[in-house]
Order: structure tokens, then C-alpha cells, then sequence
């Protein structure tokens, strides 16, 4: 068996006898298709031809990056265009982009280069890590659409990159916060060893000078630790204290406030211990936590600023003299008239005057299938034309569009507190006025018995020991300690609280469409109706859909071969000359009308069935459809047999879902669910009290994966969806949540005795702070012990099970025979 040869520009593979190759490095080299071959020639003739030598994956297929017209490129050359999107500097503009296609380091050289070496070109600069390209130019030179149209060339297609305040402003805070962490580790690390030197339990032999020069050194570099990096825990505990409410913040704030007071005044009168290195280790360990805690809230923001991204950029608006102008979105008013090109994304919700076309709205209903969609339909803004031209009138734009009505269900399912949170809140709440009062009796006996200064040190000490860094620790170490295995397995964690809600959990929603299926049509099974062998109506269904862009089209696979004189028609099918033979393919009733005869029935089987015929005769059926995972049985078994729930919810037809169901031995199915009511169905569930996991795909499925109590997504999900879920099957391999929850059960153990012992400590602890029998220097090394014993026991969860591959099974043999 011989296999095709990988294209040497993008990797996918090159079609038996296809003429398009570029001369690269010296050699002829294969190209899959025109596109690979044109942006190949462009990095040649451009003196770049080196940029192969040195990438580390291939280029992106030009053909399955986003479609930027000429027209549209040339919007930017427009001066209120510019307005919004180009800045000025002197003589010179400005212009951030956001670049697709990008696959490594070396793409950056080259899209650098080329532009750089356009005329007027003062500046190109590709940031990698967020994917957007600064460009400086001269206006006189050269105009922003021949910068983006030379991207075009060289295969990367850029739009420009309009910044979302929210956003920045979250990202600016969170690398505040990162300074204020690298400040607080970097001097942590210092303060220690001076503090150790001068600590009698090292029997270090220091002359009283030295030991006075450590003391103020320091003082000297735990100071900016005190006023810039835990300047968060201040603010925060002077604006809970206005609000009469006490926080973790309060207790942390008193706690390095009064230990560093106390430093200083044993730095100044030269006499005690000094705690400085507990103030640097508490502002490093708490920083840390709530860093995680702002990268996960800034990606939550994202996913929404995402959806938004569906629509867009630009519009075709007919005006009043008929003629076609392409304008901005933002230009667009209820009642304009829009054309849209197959392959185009529709940008408003409007209602069909012109035109007969397939719609593909998987982005939001979950149906993988194209509808047809003729005059008088109503279509949805972001969703995607596929075969013929449309001319519709905007009936919805901005806020009132149903892309605008799922951003708000998002949002409000993300506002949602869960009663958990809840609870938490206000149980340390309690737990702090405890520890405060206590304190504050402790140190006004010890006043009335002792002195001031034992008092005081007494007091600190028990702010030392009570310090929540252990209980702090207790869950996150874990957590993250588990996410790090579990991503090895091929589960990327992206919230927190997954693993510790998946033992919570006793309802499994599960999504039809790209999560218990691939998600994309598959020929199954070819009916002949006459002589003609399966090879020969494969070959020739494959030279009729060899130009079709239509899903179905690429469930037969590419052809070098390509029928002459091809006529589509929409929502029915194609007719083409093939050897001289005159054939349709597509509904039974289009075909027929070739020759005249009798339309066949269609099989009562489940699929999208498909007839090939000519003038004579129909010669055969196609039957496709979306195949089932191999490991979806093994997932729906695991779970019954952990006691769990199992739902299959779906926007695809009942009848389809009810047999699907069936076959996995799901009892309850769902269908023609829109988002709105899957919505609504996970709300109800957990209005009845269940704890519901989700699992889905798809833009539809957003607001639902934000509702739920745990959501993933799968890894060939849209990067929406991801961003809005909890975790992401990477692998999209199912039975690798069987092993997510044997994991959280292990997790959970490890939760338990974590937080067991910070109790038990803190427990203990207290009361001999509060006797005197505990200096604040051994308080500060028994919680010191006390979080490294939590780590420790968090890093066992390293070696969590090694990945196994799914079981074939009599379930996955049964679909299969089903829908074949």
C-alpha cells in the first residue's frame, strides 16, 4: 500500500498525479493544491526561501485560512476606517494586526522580512505569543491593503486588532501582580539567608557588627516587599473594614503589618528576633494564589469578548441605484439590503429577498448539516453561507441579534454564584472574628499580667501561627498538582475547582454533535442499482463535488478528475458532464427530473442519503453520515456504572438522538434543543438540587458550559468554547474522563488530609501561642513545616494513572451497523 506524499508547504497530503509543485532549496517540491503552491512561489521570488529550512511545523493550508476579499482590504484605505483602527506618528502610521495561520517561530522571520522589505515599510514586528504584528509605514509610499494583501501572498491573512478596554485593563493588573510576585520571591530568597545567619539555631559566629548590618539589610530589602507587593492585601482590608466586613485580607494584613512593626523595632533597639523573612514568604505565597485566581477571571472575559468575533468585519450593502458597496459593519442600519457571497459569513439577522442557498449554522444550533435556506426564510448574523448568493434585508443588528442574546445568557450564567461560594464566604467570615477576638483578649490579659512588650510579641505570635499560608495551601497545591498529571493524560484543567466539583457530580449532560460524534460527514455505504461497480459511482460522484466547497462534498474526498460543465443547484444537488455522460447527484427527486422517470424512495435508514443517476436511470445511493466515537459506549458504561446520570442533549432532530440513545443505553435524550433551552434544562436540573458536568462543543453549547456546575469541552471544539469551559479533552478521547474522575476521588483524599492537618495545626498551635510557649520565630518556622508538609503530600498526585486507549466494544459495532 503506497501513501500520498505530504505537501511541503502546509503537510497535508498531495493528490495522486497533481501538477502543482514549487522549486524549493535546489529540489522540485510537491504541492496538495494551487493555494500552497502560489504562497511557496511568493516566499521564493521574495529571497525567503530559507524560511523552510529553519521552521519547526508547517505553514498553515491557504485554503483553510479565512477568505479576505480585495474589496474588504481596501476598506482600510478609507480615512474614517483609518480613524478607528490606524494611529498617526508624524509623517508615519501605525497599525496593530492580529495574524492567523502562525505555526512557529520561524513564520514570525518570515512575515518580518517580507514586509520589512516593502517600500515605505519603517517597521514590522510580530509579538508570537499573542500573534499580533505592529506595522510602521509611510502613507506616500505605500497604503495599508497592499501591506495586508503581501500577507495574503506569503499565506497568513491579518485583520486589524481593536482593543477591548476590559481586557487590557485586566491584563495590566494581572502583570502588576506578576511584579509584585517576581518582588516578593526575589527578596524572600535574600531576607532568608540573613535571617537564618542570625538565627542561633545555625551557630553562626558573627561579630555584633555584622549581626546589626543584617538586621538592617534586611529591614532594607523587605521594605519595598511591604509597600509595593502586598500593597493589595492593605487596600483590601481598609475597604472591607469600611464596609464593616472582615476577610482574609484583614488577617493577612495584620499579620505582615505587625510582624514587620515588630522587625523594625527589633532591628531599631538591636535586641529580639527579626520576622522579615515570614512578611517576604507571606507576601510570596498569597500573591501566588491570587494571581492563578485573575488569569482565570481574565479568560472568562475573553471568552465572551470571543463570541462577538463571530460576525464580521465588514459588509456588501446595496444601495439605492442597485450597485454592491462593501462598508463597515458598524455602518449597517435595520432595513439595508446585504448580499453575501457563498463562503461568507453572514453579518446580521435578516430575512431572505433574493436567492436560494445552504446555510451552516452548527455555530449555533449544533447541526452539522448545511440547511436550505430560499426567499422569505429568516438567517442568523455569524452564520456561514456555503453554495449560492443571497440577498437579504437587516431586520436585527448590534444588541438585538440572537448572536448578542447568547453573549447575555453567557454572561448571566457566569454572575451566577454558586451556593458553595457562598457558604465558604461566610464561614470565613466567622472564622476570622474568632481568631481576631481571641487575639485581641490574649494580648489584653497578657498586658494586665505581664508587660506591653510581652503582650505584644504574643499577640504577633499568634497571627504568625494562625497565618492561613497552610490552609491556603491545603486545596490549590493539590489542584494544581493534579491539572499538571491529568494534562499529561490529555485533560487540560482550566478552572480550579473541577477537580474538586467532579466528586460533587451526579448528572452527566452530554452533547450529541462533535462530542459523542466526530462532528463531520463520512461516507459510509455506496447502494448500487445496476451494473455499475462501487469503484466506478464513487469516482464519478467524486469528479461532480470536486469543486463543491459544501460539507458533503468533502466527505468523498479530493479528485484530480473534475466533471465538465457543473451546474449547482442549491438545496438539491449538482449536475456535471462526466466521459461523456450526462449525471446528477443529490435529492431523488432533482435526479429523476433528468431523465424523467420515477423519483426512488428514500431508505428508511438513518443518514444523509444521496442518488446518483443519469438520463437512463438512478445508478446508486450514497448514504453518509457522522460517525460515532470509538470510545463514546466505554464513556456512557463508565458512567452508569459510577452511579451516575446520563443525558444526551442535542439541537439535532428527536428521532435522530432517540436512536443514538438507544444504541449507547442513554434513557434520557433530548432533542431540537436550541441554546436558550439547553439553557434552560441544565437550570432546571440544578434548581432540582443535582450537580451537573457538561460536556459539548460548539458556540451554541457556551452559555450552557458556563451554567453548569462543571463543564468541558472538547479539544476539536471552537476555541470559544473552550475558553468558557472548566477543562478541555485535548485529545478528545472520552474515556479520558473516567480517568478524570478516579483522579478527582484521589485528589479529594489528599484535599482532606491537607486540610486535616493546617486544622490540626492552627488547632494546636493557637493555644500555645496564647500561653507564651511559642516565639514568634518557632511560629513562624511551624508554619513554614507546616506548608511544606502540605506540599509534599500534594505532589503525590504526580503520579496519577498512565493513559490508556478506549476498548473496541458491541455498542460501537451496533452504531455503526446502524447507520450503515
Amino acid at each position: 500500500m503506497t501513501f500520498p506524499l505530504p505537501c511541503y508547504h502546509c503537510g497535508e497530503p498531495v493528490p495522486a498525479g497533481a501538477p502543482w509543485q514549487s522549486r524549493i532549496l535546489g529540489q522540485a517540491r510537491p504541492m496538495c493544491c494551487p493555494g500552497c503552491e502560489a504562497v511557496a512561489d511568493a516566499i521564493v521570488a521574495g529571497g525567503l526561501e530559507s524560511f523552510y529550512q529553519h521552521r519547526t511545523e508547517n505553514a498553515a493550508n491557504p485554503e483553510a485560512l479565512p477568505r479576505v476579499l480585495e474589496e474588504e482590504l481596501a476598506l482600510l484605505d478609507r480615512a474614517e476606517v483609518q480613524e478607528r483602527f490606524i494611529k498617526s506618528d508624524g509623517d508615519f502610521q501605525q497599525l496593530q494586526l492580529l495574524v492567523e495561520g502562525i505555526t512557529c517561530a520561524a513564520c514570525g522571520w518570515l512575515i518580518e522580512q517580507r514586509l520589512g522589505k516593502l517600500p515605505g515599510v519603517k517597521e514590522a514586528r510580530l509579538n508570537l505569543s499573542n500573534h499580533r504584528l505592529t506595522l510602521v509605514w509611510d502613507p506616500a509610499h505605500i497604503q495599508p491593503s497592499a501591506l495586508l494583501g503581501e500577507l495574503k501572498r506569503i499565506g497568513y491573512t491579518a485583520h486589524p486588532y481593536q482593543d477591548d478596554r476590559a481586557a487590557l485593563h485586566m491584563a495590566e493588573e494581572n502583570r502588576r501582580y506578576l511584579r509584585r510576585l517576581g518582588l516578593a520571591g526575589l527578596m524572600f530568597m535574600q531576607v532568608m539567608m540573613a535571617t537564618m545567619a542570625l538565627s542561633p539555631e545555625f551557630n553562626q559566629d558573627i561579630t555584633p557588627a555584622m549581626e546589626t548590618l543584617l538586621r538592617w539589610v534586611s529591614l532594607i530589602m523587605t521594605t519595598p516587599v511591604v509597600f509595593y507587593s502586598c500593597v493589595p492585601f492593605f487596600q483590601g482590608a481598609l475597604r472591607d473594614l469600611k464596609t464593616r466586613r472582615l476577610t482574609m485580607d484583614v488577617s493577612v494584613s495584620l499579620a505582615i503589618g505587625g510582624t514587620y512593626l515588630a522587625g523594625i523595632w527589633a532591628t531599631v533597639s538591636n535586641t529580639g528576633d527579626i520576622y522579615f523573612d515570614s512578611v517576604s514568604m507571606f507576601a510570596l505565597f498569597l500573591l501566588a494564589g491570587r494571581y492563578l485566581e485573575r488569569r482565570a477571571r481574565q479568560r472568562t472575559m475573553e471568552s465572551t469578548a470571543r463570541l462577538v468575533n463571530l460576525l464580521p468585519p465588514s459588509a456588501v450593502r446595496i444601495d439605492r441605484n442597485g450597485q454592491p458597496r462593501r462598508v463597515m459593519l458598524s455602518e449597517v442600519q435595520a432595513g439595508d439590503i446585504l448580499e453575501v457571497k457563498p463562503g461568507e459569513c453572514i453579518p446580521a439577522d435578516g430575512e431572505i429577498i433574493q436567492g436560494r442557498s445552504s446555510v451552516d449554522e452548527s455555530a449555533l444550533s449544533g447541526e452539522y448539516l448545511p440547511l436550505t435556506k430560499s426567499t422569505g426564510d429568516r438567517v442568523t448574523g455569524g452564520t456561514l453561507n456555503v453554495e449560492g448568493p443571497l440577498r437579504l434585508r437587516v431586520e436585527f443588528i448590534g444588541e438585538e441579534t440572537r448572536l448578542s442574546a447568547i453573549v447575555r445568557l453567557l454572561e448571566r450564567a457566569q454572575s451566577d454564584k454558586p451556593r458553595l461560594g457562598m457558604l465558604a464566604d461566610a464561614v470565613a467570615h466567622y472564622f476570622l472574628i474568632v481568631v481576631l477576638s481571641a487575639a485581641v483578649i490574649i494580648g489584653g490579659l497578657w498586658w494586665w499580667q505581664a508587660n506591653l512588650d510581652t503582650a505584644f510579641w504574643i499577640v504577633i505570635a499568634m497571627l504568625v501561627a494562625t497565618c492561613p499560608c497552610a490552609l491556603s495551601l491545603a486545596a490549590p497545591t493539590a489542584l494544581t498538582t493534579a491539572t499538571g498529571s491529568l494534562h499529561k493524560l490529555g485533560l487540560l484543567v482550566t478552572r480550579g475547582h473541577v477537580l474538586e466539583g467532579l466528586n460533587q457530580i451526579d448528572t452527566v449532560i452530554l452533547d450529541k454533535t462533535g462530542t459523542l460524534t466526530e462532528g463531520r460527514m463520512t461516507l459510509e455505504r455506496i447502494d448500487t442499482l445496476n451494473q455499475w461497480p462501487e469503484d466506478q459511482l464513487l469516482r464519478w460522484a467524486r469528479m461532480l463535488e470536486a469543486r463543491s466547497e459544501h460539507p458533503i462534498a468533502r466527505a468523498f474526498g479530493r479528485s484530480m478528475e473534475v466533471a465538465s460543465d457543473i451546474t449547482n443547484v442549491p438545496g438539491q444537488g449538482l449536475e456535471g458532464q462526466c466521459e461523456g455522460r450526462t449525471l446528477r447527484i443529490g435529492k431523488p427527486a432533482f435526479v429523476a427530473k433528468l431523465g424523467d422517470y420515477p423519483a426512488p424512495a428514500l431508505p428508511d435508514q438513518p443518514g444523509q442519503w444521496l442518488l446518483l443517476g443519469d438520463t437512463q436511470g438512478p445508478l446508486g445511493w450514497f448514504v453518509l453520515n457522522d460517525r460515532l466515537r470509538q470510545d463514546a459506549a466505554d464513556l456512557v458504561q463508565g458512567l452508569k456504572a459510577r452511579g451516575l446520570q446520563v443525558i444526551l442533549l442535542s439541537g439535532d432532530h428527536q428521532q435522530i438522538v432517540d436512536r443514538m440513545a438507544d444504541t449507547l443505553g442513554i434513557e434520557q435524550a433530548i432533542g431540537n434543543a436550541s441554546p436558550d433551552d439547553k439553557l434552560a434544562f441544565v437550570q432546571q436540573c440544578q434548581a432540582a438540587g443535582k450537580q451537573v458536568l457538561m460536556l459539548g462543543d460548539g458556540v451554541n453549547d457556551v452559555p450552557v458550559l458556563a451554567s453548569a456546575n462543571i463543564s468541558i469541552a472538547m479539544g476539536e471544539a471552537s476555541d470559544l468554547a473552550k475558553t468558557s469551559a472548566d477543562a478541555v479533552l485535548l485529545s478528545s478521547h472520552l474515556h479520558v474522563l473516567l480517568q478524570a474522575l478516579n483522579a478527582a476521588r484521589r485528589t479529594r483524599r489528599i484535599m482532606i488530609q491537607n486540610l486535616f492537618w493546617a486544622s490540626t495545626y492552627n488547632a494546636c498551635i493557637l493555644p500555645l501561642a496564647a500561653l507564651g510557649m511559642v516565639t514568634p520565630a518557632i511560629a513562624a518556622l511551624g508554619m513554614s513545616a507546616s506548608s511544606l508538609l502540605v506540599v509534599l503530600n500534594a505532589l503525590r498526585l504526580l503520579r496519577l494513572g498512565d493513559h490508556q486507549k478506549p476498548r473496541d466494544n458491541q455498542s460501537q459495532r451496533r452504531w455503526q451497523e446502524q447507520v450503515t
